[in-house]
């Protein structure tokens, strides 16, 4: 009962940052891009957001999932997002960097932490399910 209380805060908290995280992405985008042609700023700020559906999308469907994984993908969805936005916000970049850079990379790197932490967290799940049903 309690993990379920806990799980339940977890992904109110991460569905909350996911949210703001997404706006304030956008926000971010637009500000880098003043210049931008409007066609390449709406490619970019579709790509910026493509990574939050996905976990939106991953939130909604792993409700059927177990425990464990639906907790890596909450605690994903907080990674990635205050990740992403510390990225966006340039404290790390150097004076050479461009910032349309920054906007493709950082969602590419996310995309490829979600695609390669949600499939080995369901099987070493669906793993650990089989070895106590035994």
């Amino acid at each position: 009962m309690k993990k379920i209380l806990i799980l339940d805060f977890l992904q109110a908290m991460a569905l909350t940052v996911l949210l703001v995280g997404a706006v304030s992405s956008v926000g971010l985008v637009l500000n880098a891009g003043r210049k931008t042609p409007v066609f390449l700023l709406v490619l970019f700020i579709g790509w910026v957001l493509s990574l939050f559906m996905a976990l939106l999308v991953a939130n909604k469907v792993s409700k059927r999932w177990s425990v464990p994984t639906r907790g890596t993908i909450y605690c994903l969805m907080l990674v990635v997002t205050l990740s992403s936005l510390v990225g966006y916000s340039g404290a790390f970049n150097s004076s050479d960097t461009k910032p349309a850079f920054i906007f493709l990379v950082v969602p590419l790197i996310s995309w490829l932490l979600i695609v390669t932490v949600i499939p080995i967290t369901r099987r070493l799940s669906r793993k650990s399910n089989n070895i106590n049903k035994i």
